[in-house]
C-alpha cells in the first residue's frame, strides 16, 4: 500500500513543475489529489485495521462466499487464463500491436494548449481607425449593438469605448469592447460567433470575438487578444506595414482563420518641431531644456490642486487651444540670454503625417497581425501559416515571430514528457528498490501501455484534443494503472512465500482469481466517481476536468480489462527467476 500511494505521488510531480497559466491551473489538482492520497493511506493504516478488529467478528456473513456476479466473473476469468497460456506470446505481440496502433494516432490528434471554454458570454473587440472622434465610436458601437441583438442566442449586449489613461488597459476611444451574453442553443459556440461575425461585417470597423477568460488569457501569453500572434520586427515603420498588408493577404487564404487583422499602426496628422541645435547654440539656448518647455507648453503640466470642499481639481499650465498650432508655436517667444525670441529662430514647424504609436518588443521595433481560428484545429491552421511565413521573403534585418495559444501548448507538451521520463525513472527505482528485480518493476508498469490505449481510443470516441488538460489525465492514469500491477504481482509472491504454492499456472490462475475483486472495485469506484464530469461536456465551468476524466475513465476500462490477462502472461513467461531469488529470502516481511 505504502509502495502504491508513493508511485501515485511520484506521477504528479511533473506537474509542479509546469509554469505559467498551466502551472496555475493544474498545481493545485496536484496538491489536491497527493493530499487525498496520503490522508487515505494514513487511514488505511491507522483507522482500517481497527474498525476490522471491532466490526468484522460481528458481521453475520461474514463467511456467505462470492456473489453470482463474482462467481460468474472468476469462471470465465479461469477459463480465459487457462487457454490463453499456451497463446502467451502472440497475446502480449497482439498487445503490442494494439499500443503501437494508438501511438500511431496520436499525431493525427487536434491539438490546443487548453480545451475550449464554453462560458456562455462573449468578448468584442472592436476597432476603429486611431484618430476617430469620440461621437464618431459611439455611433458605431450602437450600430454593432443594434447588429449583434439580432443574432437570436443573445440575450444582452454592454460596451465600453475608449479606457482611461491610468487604465491597465489604455486604450483611445476608437476602442470599443463589448460584452454579450447568450441564452442556451442548440447551436455550436461557433456558429453562433460565425453569426455574429456575419453581422458585423458590413461595418467599418475590426472585429475580434473572444470569450472573456480565453481572450484574457490570449492577451497573458502573447500580449495580443487573439488566439494567435504574427509579429514582424524590423527597424523601418513603412516598411513594417507593407509586410503586414502583403503578409495579411497570403494568410486570408487559409482556411479557419477569421479575425485577421493587423495592428493598428496608422499615420495621423502631427505638428513636428525640429530643433537646429547650431542656432540653438549661438543663442545659448539649452536644447534639454527647451525640449522639456515645449512639452509642458503643449502637452500641459500639472502644477498644483485646487480644493473645493471635498472637491479637488487639477491646475494644469499650458498653450490655449488657439496658440497650439504651427504658426502659433512658431511665434512662441521663449527665454535665451540675449532676450526672448520667436520658436521659429531656433527650429522648424511644420504639419506632417506621422506614426499613432510605435510598437517595441526587447527593445525591437515591431508590427502585430492578431488572428482567431472558426473552431478548426489550432494546430493545422498554425502549420499552414508556418508555411506560408516560411515562403514570405523579408528585407535584411527583418524576422517574424509566431505566438499565441499553440506555443503555449507545444512548450508545455515537451516539458512534461521530459519530466514524466524523469517520474517514470523514479516510479522504476521505487518499484526495483522494493521488488530487486528489474523484470517484476517493468510487468507492474507495463499497466501504463495498457491504459494508453482505452485512453486514446476515449479521446477519438469523445472528439477530444490532445491538450495540457488531456495530458495531466495520462498522468493521473499513471499511477491509478500501476497499482493494479502491484496488487497482482505482490499476491502471486505473497501465496508462494505464505501458503506453500509453487510458481505454476494454479498459483498464477488462484492469485488472478483472488484479485480479480479488488481490482474491479478499485476501477469501479473511480468510474463511478467520474461519471458527474463525463456527462458534463458542454457544462460552463467544467471543460478543463472532463478531457481528465475521459482519458481517466478510457485507460481504466483498458488496463483493468488487458491486465486481468497479460499481467498472469507475464508473470508465467518471465516471473519465475525473480520470485525464485525473492523466496531465498527468509525474512517475515509480506509483498
Amino acid at each position: 500500500m505504502v509502495i502504491a500511494t508513493l508511485v501515485v505521488v511520484l506521477v504528479f510531480v511533473p506537474l509542479f513543475a509546469l509554469p505559467g497559466i498551466e502551472g496555475r491551473l493544474f498545481v493545485p489538482l496536484g496538491i489536491a489529489y497527493i493530499t487525498s492520497i496520503l490522508a487515505s493511506m494514513v487511514v488505511a493504516l491507522t483507522v482500517t485495521p481497527v474498525m476490522c478488529f471491532y466490526l468484522l467478528p460481528r458481521m453475520k456473513r461474514i463467511s456467505h462466499g462470492d456473489s453470482f456476479l463474482v462467481t460468474w466473473l472468476k469462471k470465465w476469468d479461469k477459463r480465459l487464463l487457462l487457454a490463453s497460456f499456451d497463446h502467451a506470446r502472440p497475446l502480449l505481440l497482439g498487445a503490442c500491436g494494439l499500443l503501437l496502433l494508438a501511438v500511431a494516432t496520436v499525431p493525427f490528434f487536434p491539438r490546443a494548449f487548453l480545451p475550449a471554454f464554453n462560458e456562455g458570454t462573449l468578448t468584442i473587440s472592436l476597432l476603429l481607425n486611431p484618430g476617430t472622434s469620440l461621437e464618431e465610436s459611439n455611433r458605431i458601437g450602437r450600430l454593432a449593438e443594434t447588429a449583434i441583438l439580432t443574432v437570436p442566442e443573445v440575450k444582452s449586449v454592454g460596451r465600453r469605448t475608449g479606457r482611461a489613461e491610468l487604465d491597465e488597459h489604455a486604450e483611445g476611444v476608437h476602442s470599443s469592447e463589448l460584452d454579450v451574453d447568450l441564452k442556451p442553443s442548440e447551436r455550436t459556440k461557433e456558429a453562433i460567433m460565425a453569426d455574429i461575425r456575419a453581422q458585423l461585417a458590413p461595418l467599418p470597423a475590426v472585429a475580434l470575438l473572444g470569450q472573456p477568460i480565453s481572450h484574457r488569457l490570449d492577451h497573458l501569453l502573447s500580449g495580443v487578444r487573439a488566439q494567435i500572434a504574427i509579429k514582424i520586427f524590423g527597424d523601418d515603420l513603412d516598411t513594417l506595414r507593407g509586410q503586414a498588408a502583403s503578409l495579411r493577404e497570403q494568410l486570408l487564404l487559409i482556411p479557419g482563420l477569421t479575425d485577421l487583422q493587423i495592428e493598428k499602426q496608422v499615420l495621423i496628422p502631427q505638428i513636428k518641431i525640429r530643433l537646429d541645435y547650431t542656432k540653438a547654440a549661438l543663442y545659448g539656448i539649452s536644447p534639454g531644456q527647451l525640449l522639456s518647455s515645449l512639452e509642458t507648453l503643449t502637452e500641459g503640466d500639472t502644477v498644483t490642486q485646487i480644493i473645493d470642499g471635498n472637491k479637488r481639481f487639477n491646475l494644469v499650465v499650458r498653450l490655449p487651444d488657439n496658440e497650439r498650432n504651427p504658426q502659433g508655436l512658431a511665434n512662441m517667444l521663449i527665454d535665451s540670454p540675449h532676450g526672448r525670441i520667436p520658436l521659429s529662430r531656433v527650429a522648424s514647424i511644420e504639419e506632417d503625417d506621422g506614426p499613432n504609436q510605435i510598437g517595441r518588443e526587447n527593445s525591437r521595433r515591431r508590427i502585430v497581425i492578431a488572428a482567431n481560428t472558426d473552431g478548426s484545429d489550432l494546430s493545422a491552421v498554425v502549420t499552414q501559416i508556418r508555411q506560408t511565413i516560411a515562403a514570405t521573403p523579408l528585407p535584411e534585418g527583418y524576422f517574424i515571430n509566431l505566438e499565441g495559444q499553440f506555443q503555449a501548448q507545444e512548450q508545455a507538451t515537451r516539458l512534461i514528457a521530459l519530466l514524466s521520463l524523469v517520474s517514470f525513472s523514479l516510479i522504476f527505482m521505487v518499484l526495483y528498490s522494493r521488488y530487486r528485480s528489474s523484470r517484476l518493476a517493468l510487468m507492474i508498469m507495463g499497466n501504463i501501455p495498457m491504459a494508453l490505449i482505452g485512453s486514446v481510443a476515449a479521446m477519438w470516441l469523445a472528439d477530444i484534443s490532445l491538450s495540457v488538460a488531456s495530458l495531466v489525465g495520462f498522468i493521473t492514469l499513471t499511477g491509478i494503472a500501476t497499482r493494479n500491477g502491484i496488487l497482482k504481482i505482490s499476491h502471486y509472491i505473497n501465496l508462494c512465500k505464505f501458503e506453500g504454492e509453487t510458481f505454476g499456472k494454479d498459483m498464477i490462475v488462484r492469485g488472478s482469481l483472488e484479485r480479480l475483486t479488488p481490482v474491479l472495485m478499485t476501477a469501479l469506484v473511480a468510474a463511478f466517481a467520474l461519471f458527474p464530469l463525463l456527462l458534463a461536456a458542454d457544462a460552463p465551468g467544467k471543460e478543463i476536468l472532463h478531457p481528465v476524466a475521459v482519458v481517466i475513465f478510457g485507460g481504466l476500462v483498458s488496463s483493468t480489462l488487458l491486465d486481468t490477462l497479460l499481467t498472469p502472461l507475464m508473470f508465467w513467461l518471465y516471473g519465475q527467476a525473480p520470485l525464485n531469488m525473492l523466496l531465498e529470502d527468509k525474512s517475515d516481511d509480506a509483498f
